[in-house]
């Protein structure tokens, strides 16, 4: 069955899904976004920390990274099929589950946040110890994660490359996109 888009909801008022690597920084680029376009800006890790109480590093710890992708599964499928106008930034595994990739494609406008290894790898010490995922883990292996995932990444509706652009240039250039999408559609 392939992907089936939901036509209802004018393109103009889809939300705007940011995905990537972590650390590739959607939030920082979202909250960009969310003033430029004055949308609300909604950082799916950040409210499942808001309604457990505690950070993702705990949630998987205590809780398993099983029940924490259901709860990210739960809450990004709500939240894509319920509202409009929004500007969302999804953690870096979220993609892995393909109901999250469905829904959003289907009711989403997706960019891809692509940053290169070597821009990345110059981030890592930032981000460390915020990120379960990479905990215990060699560079090797986390080399290995980041270009596992990009493919994941690949299935989007707008790639914006990064590395030589600072967060208010990508979000400016994400705001071109759209508006020349608007214009080409509307």
């Amino acid at each position: 069955m392939g992907l089936q888009i939901n036509n209802d909801i004018p393109l103009r008022e889809k939300n705007i899904v940011l995905i990537g690597f972590m650390g590739v920084g959607k939030t920082t680029i979202g909250r960009q976004l969310s003033d430029k376009l004055y949308r609300d800006f909604i950082d799916i890790d950040q409210e499942i920390e808001k309604l457990h109480g505690m950070p993702v590093s705990k949630i998987f710890e205590s809780m398993g990274e099983k029940a924490f992708r259901q709860m990210e599964k739960e809450f990004i499928t709500k939240l894509c099929t319920t509202t409009r106008l929004k500007i969302i930034s999804l953690g870096g595994g979220s993609f892995l589950q393909e109901e999250i990739k469905q829904v959003c494609l289907a009711n989403s406008i997706v960019f891809y946040l692509d940053l290169s290894w070597d821009s990345w790898k110059d981030r890592l010490q930032l981000i460390m110890d915020s990120r379960p995922v990479l905990q215990n883990k060699t560079l090797e292996e986390i080399e290995q994660l980041f270009y596992s995932r990009q493919a994941i990444y690949e299935t989007n509706n707008s790639k914006v490359s990064t590395d030589s652009l600072d967060p208010e240039e990508i979000a400016d250039h994400i705001i071109d996109t759209l508006k020349l999408g608007w214009e080409l559609y509307s």
